[in-house]
């Protein structure tokens, strides 16, 4: 019986998956000031927002929906109890590969809005934060992200500014469509779940 359900829920998340349209990405904002850069974006995902916001906190899952994760897990609370995350990105300008570590904290207010801070003593970024402020509109989730960052790594001079640019606006459309997709299926998978 068990196995029954689990195909079933397999075939309604292939088929949800494709009948599902591609996330609406509504509004991007690129920023640089000196070494700190920022993105902000609003996109419409056609999933429910306590799914959308369960898989934006499980940082087991981030490589899923993001290119530039290859590693991510969630860590022990810290003393205050906060969860904390670590995720390993990687990427290429021309021929010169680096990896970037990240270990921080989040807060969270559940369902509507979750805050990621990373610890610079234990990152390779002097500074990075992230917010995700979710509502429910539409029969869907409005998503409005921000995010900041100061790498504590070396950026060439005149093609690194506009390959970050490229990699986070491209990136973040990517990682939007698979989240969408990540999210239906968690949906799907408690629906199968449930007695």
């Amino acid at each position: 019986m068990e196995r029954k359900s689990c195909a079933v829920a397999g075939i309604l998340v292939f088929l949800l998956a494709i009948d599902a349209s591609a996330a609406e990405l509504r509004a991007i904002d690129f920023s640089r000031d000196g070494d700190r850069y920022t993105l902000r974006s609003v996109t419409w995902f056609d999933a429910d927002v306590a799914a959308v916001y369960s898989v934006l906190i499980d940082y087991d899952q981030s490589h899923r929906f993001s290119g530039a994760i290859t590693e991510s897990r969630n860590l022990a609370p810290d003393d205050e109890g906060r969860p904390e995350y670590f995720t390993r990105m990687e990427d290429c300008i021309l021929i010169w590969c680096q990896s970037f570590d990240r270990v921080g904290y989040l807060e969270l207010e559940p369902i509507h809005r979750i805050e990621a801070f990373t610890d610079p003593e234990r990152s390779d970024f002097k500074m990075m934060r992230e917010r995700w402020q979710l509502e429910e509109v539409e029969e869907g989730t409005l998503l409005t992200y921000k995010f900041e960052m100061v790498p504590d790594f070396w950026v060439p001079p005149l093609l690194g500014p506009y390959l970050i640019k490229r990699a986070l606006i491209t990136g973040g459309r990517k990682a939007a469509n698979r989240l969408e997709v990540i999210a239906i299926e968690e949906a799907v998978t408690q629906t199968v779940s449930e007695p």
